[in-house]
């Protein structure tokens, strides 16, 4: 998954420390994913009100799409660092290639999770079959001691669980009896819950984790607030049970997001994360010149054989607070 914003905007994220205790709803900004017939995106994080929800950094909800008329998702071979991609599709298929050697497909209900580490490579082709693309694309920043770590990819596919008038499944950390096993850097919760017309879910959460209610359907209540499709309502940490609402007449359907408030300084750049801007200006330098930091993607049919990186903004790319912390 890309960031394929030819100006990305800059973004420094401030270590969050202790997070307040604070509720709150994060609207949405439409972006293009690919070329001039692109399908848009809602962009929810990072944003000036809140940088990173645990080590969240990057959430980008998108569809349903009708792709039958349109280009569908075409991103070419494209670099990451630093982080892990998470890739959980509501509908639709995608092709995955990467320069660890993986090729897979991301189907629904089915956790694709790739690990940057010290640099990867990879591109993203909705296949022939896909007709409806639907999804979530989202980025879990690495702690500072594992930013450098190799490159990696894991599957699992969560088996869903009836809780009430509810179905969680969980595709990172835990939650109530659910555990996924797939690994990761910092203490995290990632789980889809569809919920019946009417029905309301009180689900056990840690009370350490700060927690991101992103909405894909539905009419829902939240983080004690009303959330529209594509809005991430926010609980801070020191609440020990999350309460997720359906108050409309047809099913609902949120996806789950929390972690330990995370603890470095982060700059984010295009698809770079960092914690300085000459990091950022090395990896861009780097991916420029094809250094082998981010290998080679095989197998990649498209017009574009590799997404090249936009211009470095005019000014030094600077950490700022994450307001409301």
């Amino acid at each position: 998954m890309s960031n394929t914003d030819v100006a990305p905007a800059e973004v420094d994220c401030a270590a969050s420390g202790l997070a307040a205790n604070l509720a709150g709803v994060l609207h949405p900004r439409e972006v293009p994913l690919g070329g001039p017939r692109a399908i848009r995106v809602r962009r929810t994080l990072p944003q000036r009100e809140r940088s990173l929800i645990g080590a969240w950094c990057f959430a980008d909800h998108y569809g349903p799409h009708d792709i039958r008329q349109g280009s569908g998702m075409d991103v070419p071979p494209h670099p990451h660092t630093g982080l892990q991609t998470v890739s959980w599709l509501f509908s639709g298929e995608i092709e995955h290639r990467d320069s660890a050697g993986v090729h897979a497909m991301v189907r629904p209900g089915e956790l694709n999770l790739m690990t940057a580490g010290a640099g990867i490579c990879h591109s993203e082709v909705s296949t022939a079959s896909t007709t409806l693309l639907h999804g979530v694309q989202l980025w879990v920043a690495l702690p500072d001691a594992d930013r450098d770590t190799d490159r990696d990819f894991a599957h699992h596919a969560p088996k869903p669980r009836a809780v009430g008038d509810a179905v969680v499944r969980v595709f990172l950390g835990e939650l109530d009896a659910d555990r996924s096993p797939v690994h990761t850097f910092t203490p995290l919760l990632g789980a889809q819950v569809d919920l019946e017309a009417g029905a309301e879910i009180s689900l056990d959460v840690d009370p350490t984790f700060e927690h991101g209610v992103l909405v894909d359907q539905g009419d829902v209540a939240a983080c004690e607030s009303a959330l529209a499709p594509g809005d991430l309502g926010y609980q801070g940490t020191g609440h020990s049970r999350l309460v997720v609402a359906n108050r409309g007449e047809t099913p609902a359907r949120v996806v789950l997001l929390g972690g330990t408030p995370f603890g470095d300084e982060l700059v984010m750049w295009w698809n770079f994360v960092g914690r300085s801007h000459d990091d950022i200006a090395g990896y861009r330098e780097q991916w420029q010149r094809e250094h082998e930091r981010f290998g080679v993607v095989h197998g990649y049919r498209g017009a574009v054989a590799r997404l090249p990186a936009p211009p470095l903004p005019n000014a030094t790319l600077r950490p700022r607070p994450n307001p409301g912390v």
